[in-house]
């Protein structure tokens, strides 16, 4: 019988699965193995793999950023700005088989509470291959100008800024 999945933290041990999943889920938007050794190097905490029936089927990457001003695909950051302003989300991926059973909405609520525990009051991310609707029924608003249509233009035409205030009830 199927274990359900979960959540975890992510390990140095799992960046090859992370990067092969990567590779098959994003086919539009590859991304360096560097990419995702300094993303877990520089925020752990944000860091984590989706586990069901022993194998790793979704990973998230996220952490502290600038609002307005989204990493560019596949490349360093460097470090975590000290006057950061939104808690940024990398990425959430799933495999196909892996969606509609909730890990999506787990995810999202368990980066919303690491956001607030450290003081933010804003989720963002870059919404890509159609995915506005479904950033969208967790909050997330487009917050898109003119400049970021072309800085976005690397993530694919219809790529969106897009920003979760917290309300009350989330803090």
């Amino acid at each position: 019988m199927p274990q359900p999945g979960f959540w975890r933290p992510m390990t140095a041990e799992d960046l090859p699965v992370v990067k092969a999943l990567a590779d098959r889920i994003h086919v539009d938007h590859p991304e360096d193995m560097q990419v995702f050794v300094e993303r877990l190097a520089l925020h752990r905490a944000g860091c984590h793999v989706l586990e069901e029936d022993k194998r790793l089927i979704g990973y998230t990457l996220s952490h502290p950023w600038r609002f307005g001003n989204p990493p560019a695909l596949n490349t360093p950051l460097g470090s975590i700005p000290a006057d950061a302003t939104t808690y940024y989300v990398h990425d959430v991926a799933l495999l196909p088989e892996s969606r509609g059973k909730g890990y999506a909405a787990d995810i999202v609520a368990r980066l919303t509470q690491h956001a607030i525990e450290r003081g933010f009051d804003n989720l963002s991310l870059v919404a890509v291959n159609g995915s506005r609707g479904f950033w969208g029924r967790f909050g997330f608003q487009e917050a898109m100008t003119e400049a970021l249509r072309r800085k976005l233009a690397s993530y694919g035409g219809d790529a969106l800024l897009m920003r979760k205030n917290m309300v009350a009830s989330d803090m």
